[in-house]
C-alpha cells in the first residue's frame, strides 16, 4: 500500500487501518469487516464548521486516498450561511445552497463524494466558541451538534478523525468549536454509554476511532519534502506534529497536490477564492506541508507536559481541555491582548455637520493614525492610510475618518452594504461598557464610501442588532486618491448604557484594490489580534464631562436561519446511498 515516497505521516496514519484496508483489496466478501462493507464507512473523516475549511488540508486528503487507497469523507457543521457572497446576493438559506454545491465541486475534484451536513446556523464571524455552542445549540436548535456527530462517527467508523484547531488562536469561534465537538465525539463514539439510543433504537454499533488530528494552520514548520520526514512538536502544547507534502505528484491527477489543492479552492467563489492565482508559482522545493496535531493514538489522549500552572487567563478553554485529556492544548492558548489605545472624546458646543467634511471646530482632538492591522502592508501613505476624528454633541458620537487610498475596490450596491470586507470600507466599532466578552453586545457600523448607485450605505454587521442602520447619519465624499466617510451615532443606538470611562472602540479601514470583491489590506486604531471581532483588543475612549442618558441592555439579536439536508437533493441522494439521514438526524 502506497508508493516508496509515502513518509512517516502516512506510515503512522495506515497503520491501525493497514489491516482493514488489506482486507479489502484481498479477502473475500465473507472475510471481511462488516463496516468496510458498509456503504457508509470512511478510513478517514474530516470534521469542519463551513464550507472550505477542509480545502487547506486536501492534499493531505487526496494522497492518503491515492497513495494509501483510504476513503476519506468530510462533515461540515454549517453551509456558511453567515459568510459573504462575492459571486451574487443570496443570503441565508439560499446561499448555504450555493455554498454546499461549491463544497462539493470542490473535494469532489480530489475524489471525495461522502459530505455529511449537521444543518447549524452559521451566523456572523465571532471569536466566541461559547457563543457558537449557543447559537448551535440554544433555542430555537435542539441541543444535538454533539449527538450527531458521535451518530456520524458510528455511522461511518473511521480510524481517523481529522478535524479544526480546537484552540482559541484569534481564529473563528465556529472553528474552535467545531474542533472541541470532534473532539468529544472521538472519545465518546466508543463509549456504550453516550447517547445509548444510537445502539438500542438506531442500530448503530459503539465505535472507537484510533486518531485524531487537528489542523495546524499556525505551525512553521519546514518546506520541501522533507518536511514530512521529520519528527516535529508543537512548541506551545508540545504535542507531535505530522506533515503531508503538498509537493507530492499526483498521478491520477498528473500535477503536484499543491495544485490540486489550489483548483479546488477556487471552487468556493462565494468567499472570493476564486480570485485566487490560478497556478501555484511557489518552486516545488519549497512547498510546505499540510500540518497536523496528533491529538490521540490508539483512541487515548495524547500526553504531554503541562505549562506549569492550574489556570492560565480566561481560563474556560483550560477546563475543557483538561476534561477531555488534553490540558497541554491549554498552554499559550488564551493570552491577554497587547496593550492598547487610549484617546478622549470631547463634547463640542456646536453639533458638527455630516457632510464628509472636517474642521478643528467640530474635531477639536488630534486625530488618531490608524496603522497596518491585516494583509499586505501598504507601499507607502499613497497607496492606504487612513486618520480618524472623534467628538461628541450632546448624546451623539460623531466620526470623520479621512481615507488616503490609490485604487477604488468594487461599488457594490447599496442593498448589499454589510459585506464591507469585500471592498473599500471605514467599520466603527463600540463597546459601551468596555465589558463585552464578544461582539454581541457591542455596536459595530460599516460605511461604503460609494455604491453601484451612488452614494455611501451604512449597515450594522456581527453585533447585537446586524442589520439596517437607520438611526445612523453618514456621508462620505469620494475623490481622486482616496475618501472620507462621516458618521452621527445616537448614544441611544447603543446595546447598553454608556459607561464615559470605560468606552472602548475601534475604527478600521478596509482597503479592497480590486475589483473581484475580495479585500486585501486592513488598517486598525487598536491593530491587535482580531481586531474587528474581538472587544478586549479595543481601545478605551474617555467621554470627558459626560453623563449618559439610562438604559437597559439590549439582548442580543442573532440569525439562526440554516439550510435543511431536505431541501437539498444531492444530500437526500447521498442518504440514500450511504444510509446515514440527511442532517445526520436519528435513524429510523
Amino acid at each position: 500500500m502506497g508508493s516508496s515516497t509515502t513518509g512517516r505521516h502516512r506510515r503512522g496514519l495506515v497503520m491501525g487501518i493497514a489491516l482493514a484496508a488489506s482486507v479489502t483489496t484481498a479477502a473475500p466478501l465473507a472475510a471481511r469487516p462488516p463496516e468496510v462493507l458498509d456503504p457508509a464507512h470512511v478510513d478517514v473523516l474530516f470534521i469542519g464548521a463551513h464550507p472550505d475549511d477542509e480545502f487547506q488540508s486536501l492534499a493531505a486528503l487526496g494522497q492518503w486516498q491515492e497513495d494509501d487507497g483510504l476513503r476519506a469523507g468530510v462533515a461540515t457543521i454549517t453551509r456558511g450561511e453567515g459568510g459573504g457572497n462575492a459571486v451574487g446576493e443570496e443570503e441565508g438559506a439560499a446561499l448555504g445552497l450555493l455554498r454546499e454545491a461549491e463544497q462539493r465541486e470542490a473535494v469532489g475534484s480530489v475524489g471525495i463524494d461522502h459530505v455529511h451536513y449537521l444543518d447549524k446556523p452559521d451566523f456572523w464571524y465571532t471569536l466566541s466558541a461559547p457563543l457558537t455552542a449557543a447559537v448551535w445549540d440554544g433555542p430555537p436548535q435542539r441541543a444535538d451538534t454533539l449527538e450527531r456527530l458521535v451518530r456520524l462517527v458510528r455511522a461511518t467508523t473511521p480510524d481517523v478523525v481529522v478535524t479544526m484547531d480546537p484552540r482559541p488562536f484569534d481564529q473563528h469561534g465556529a472553528h474552535q468549536s467545531a474542533g472541541r465537538l470532534a473532539t468529544e465525539a472521538f472519545l465518546l463514539a466508543g463509549d456504550s454509554s453516550a447517547f445509548p439510543s444510537q445502539l438500542t433504537e438506531e442500530g448503530y454499533r459503539a465505535w472507537r476511532p484510533d486518531r485524531l488530528l487537528a489542523q495546524n494552520w499556525r505551525f512553521a514548520g519546514p518546506t520541501g519534502p522533507a518536511c514530512e520526514a521529520r519528527t516535529l512538536v508543537d512548541p506551545a502544547a508540545g504535542l507531535p506534529v505530522e506533515g503531508v507534502w503538498e509537493g507530492t505528484w499526483s498521478r491520477r491527477y498528473g500535477r503536484t497536490w499543491a495544485q490540486r489543492e489550489r483548483d479546488a479552492a477556487r471552487a468556493h467563489a462565494s468567499q472570493g477564492f476564486a480570485a485566487l492565482p490560478p497556478t501555484v508559482d511557489t518552486p516545488v522545493d519549497l512547498l510546505p506541508c499540510d500540518w497536523f496535531t496528533v491529538l490521540a493514538e490508539n483512541g487515548t489522549p495524547v500526553p504531554a507536559a503541562t505549562a506549569g500552572h492550574d489556570e492560565p487567563p480566561h481560563g474556560e478553554f483550560a477546563g475543557w481541555a483538561r476534561r477531555v485529556g488534553l490540558p497541554a492544548l491549554a498552554r499559550d492558548a488564551e493570552r491577554d491582548p497587547p496593550p492598547t489605545p487610549a484617546t478622549a472624546i470631547h463634547g463640542v458646543g456646536e453639533a458638527p455637520r455630516v457632510d464628509g467634511v472636517a474642521d478643528d471646530r467640530e474635531y477639536p482632538a488630534a486625530p488618531l493614525d490608524l496603522v497596518h492591522w491585516q494583509g499586505p502592508g501598504c507601499r507607502d501613505t499613497a497607496d492606504c492610510s487612513a486618520r480618524a476624528r472623534l467628538s461628541r454633541h450632546g448624546d451623539d458620537l460623531f466620526a470623520h475618518v479621512d481615507v488616503t487610498d490609490d485604487v477604488h475596490g468594487t461599488a457594490l450596491a447599496a442593498r448589499d452594504c454589510k459585506r464591507h470586507w469585500r471592498t473599500d470600507a471605514v467599520e466603527i466599532a463600540l463597546d459601551p461598557r468596555g465589558d463585552s466578552a464578544d461582539t454581541s453586545t457591542t455596536f459595530k457600523l460599516a460605511v461604503l464610501p460609494f455604491t453601484a448607485e451612488g452614494g455611501s450605505c451604512a449597515a450594522r454587521d456581527a453585533d447585537q442588532h446586524q442589520g439596517p442602520a437607520p438611526e445612523v447619519e453618514h456621508a462620505a465624499v469620494p475623490r481622486d486618491g482616496g475618501y472620507s466617510v462621516e458618521v452621527r451615532i445616537p448614544v441611544r443606538a447603543l446595546p447598553d448604557r454608556v459607561d464615559p470611562a470605560a468606552l472602548t472602540l475601534n475604527v478600521l479601514v478596509y482597503d479592497s484594490d480590486t475589483r473581484d470583491r475580495t479585500g486585501r489590506t486592513r488598517l486598525a486604531w487598536s491593530p491587535s489580534g482580531s481586531a474587528q471581532a474581538d472587544p478586549r483588543a479595543w481601545g478605551t475612549a474617555r467621554l470627558a464631562d459626560y453623563d449618559p442618558p439610562a438604559r437597559d441592555r439590549a439582548e442580543p439579536v442573532i440569525p439562526t436561519g440554516a439550510a435543511s439536508s431536505a431541501d437539498s437533493l444531492r444530500s437526500r441522494l447521498q442518504g440514500i446511498r450511504t444510509g446515514v439521514p440527511p442532517g445526520v438526524g436519528p435513524r429510523r
